[in-house]
């Protein structure tokens, strides 16, 4: 059963990630074709007009992933239908930048499909011996959830291979705690395979020098379908089960609320863009473009290992565990003390040399 398994998930994984490999290329013609190019500014690391629309290639390896391995039921219409609405709205703002409110419509409606549709929600949690029950407030709870997870991966979006190392990692967390927890015949189980082998196959063109960008269509999307699967895995009665995903997306987690409590502190708006962000503050450490991404990849990864614990709990030695959580504990205390991630108050990057 297990080596059935294990042959199954790398069929699954491999196929798609040929097909995004192989369509990426294509994708690339697309984008240039359109003229959806990312242009270099102030903000920006890259130095010249960049194809995006890489979501397009990502989708479509996705999408013939389901047609092979997926199964026809509502949620999973639900899913489909919401990430052609999510996807449609990235590719239009990758062409012809959309405002803040036009892109929240897209990503609101593309939540909706699948709370209201597909009736995937967090509809109701137990914590200290309470249980407590939504009732029609899940389904703008749900949305809330979605929302942000897509915006979490977009703003996390920055560097090289950064959004598509970040979510493959969560894929691959999400395959190996089914595995532990005897859950491979989930919808969860088979949309983090097909995800998994679909974004591996486009950080083929996108890890450092990308070739192509994600754009908002791809990492909206990422978003999007990893919020579907916690939603799918993770929204048992049970608090802490809320836990394992917000474990897995630490540090894009962290990222998007250090963002937000600098914008504060500094009286400006939530929505205004800096270059202060986590893979900024390794740049200016002078950590190289590549350094900088695996160095993100290593952190995430030891949170990716804090989720897979804590949900084994009794079946991993418990000075591991904690281990590993006074680890991540000191490296964020570390970080946020040495960097201005949140003020400008400690970190004097290092001038080059001339």
């Amino acid at each position: 059963m297990f080596n059935s398994t294990v042959l199954y998930s790398l069929k699954v994984i491999i196929f798609t990630l040929i097909v995004a490999a192989v369509s990426i290329p294509v994708v690339k013609k697309i984008a240039v074709h359109v003229n959806a190019l990312d242009v270099p500014n102030e903000r920006k690391v890259h130095t010249k007009p960049m194809p995006r629309l890489g979501g397009l290639g990502i989708f479509f390896a996705f999408l013939v992933g389901y047609m092979f391995f997926g199964q026809n039921t509502i949620q999973m219409n639900s899913i489909l239908i919401g990430s052609f609405i999510i996807l449609l709205t990235g590719i239009i703002d990758d062409i012809k930048p959309l405002n803040a409110k036009d892109k929240l419509v897209g990503q609101i409606l593309s939540a909706s499909v699948i709370a209201f549709y597909g009736q995937i929600l967090l509809s109701e949690l137990t914590a200290f011996g309470l249980v407590i029950n939504f009732g029609y407030f899940a389904y703008p709870i749900t949305i809330i959830f979605i929302v942000a997870c897509m915006n979490i991966i977009n703003l996390i979006d920055g560097l090289d291979g950064l959004a598509g190392g970040i979510s493959s990692i969560f894929f691959m967390t999400i395959i190996v705690i089914c595995f532990f927890q005897g859950r491979i015949t989930g919808l969860e189980f088979t949309l983090a395979l097909i995800m998994l082998g679909s974004t591996l196959g486009f950080l083929i063109h996108n890890f450092y020098p990308a070739k192509i960008f994600a754009g908002d269509s791809g990492a909206l999307f990422l978003g999007f379908i990893i919020a579907v699967i916690s939603l799918l895995g993770f929204k048992g009665t049970v608090l802490t089960s809320v836990f394992v995903p917000l474990l897995i997306l630490a540090v894009p987690i962290l990222d998007t609320l250090f963002a937000i409590l600098r914008r504060l502190i500094k009286h400006k708006r939530i929505s205004d863009a800096d270059k202060l962000h986590l893979h900024h503050q390794l740049l200016g450490m002078k950590f190289s473009h590549r350094n900088t991404v695996l160095i993100i990849y290593g952190v995430n990864i030891l949170f990716a290992l804090a989720s897979i614990f804590y949900t084994l709990n009794d079946q991993v030695d418990i000075y591991i565990r904690r281990g590993i959580y006074i680890v991540l504990f000191l490296l964020v205390f570390w970080f946020i003390n040495k960097t201005n991630i949140i003020t400008e108050k400690q970190i004097k990057f290092k001038k080059k040399k001339k």
